[in-house]
């Protein structure tokens, strides 16, 4: 069995932070990509920009559902999903705005849900990784948006002249 993480309230404060500015910074690192930009991989045999930040607003949608399970289940059993799979599918070739547009929103609604928790070890459980608590998930969280955008940022290091 994983061993939950636990927080400290600053650890969670900072976790809440990055996952308030995530949509912001997400857009920033997209801003002012063309079409060709966006369908380049941030490395070879990964993602397209594009797929990234549709997975980016996938995963997140994902984790508000799982957020709300634990706070009004006793140790729900999540529903994993096949990312890779979801990135093949139409809706990855929109145009990234949509994703972002919806972030915004999610995050408005994502991060004063986390704000309000006040039972950080209440659990809930991955059928393929096991038991985590509320302070995984929020860590979780704060690092997936943080490592996504830096995938992007890299490419835009390395494709700069």
């Amino acid at each position: 069995m994983p061993t939950p993480l636990t927080l400290s309230p600053g650890e969670r404060a900072a976790a809440l932070d990055a996952l308030r500015a995530l949509p912001a910074e997400l857009r920033a690192a997209v801003s002012g990509l063309d079409a060709a930009g966006l369908d380049t991989p941030y490395r070879e045999g990964g993602w397209t920009v594009r797929q990234v930040v549709h997975h980016v607003a996938d995963s997140h949608m994902n984790a508000h559902v799982r957020l709300k399970l634990a706070l009004t289940e006793t140790d729900p059993v999540i529903k994993p999903y096949e990312e890779h799979l979801w990135a093949g599918l139409p809706d990855s070739a929109l145009p990234p705005e949509v994703s972002l547009d919806l972030l915004d929103a999610l995050h408005a609604r994502l991060v004063p849900v986390f704000a309000g928790v006040t039972d950080w070890a209440r659990p809930w459980t991955h059928p393929a990784s096991g038991r985590w608590t509320l302070d995984t998930l929020l860590a979780m969280y704060a690092w997936h948006g943080r490592h996504h955008t830096a995938q992007i940022t890299g490419l835009r290091g390395r494709l700069a002249p």
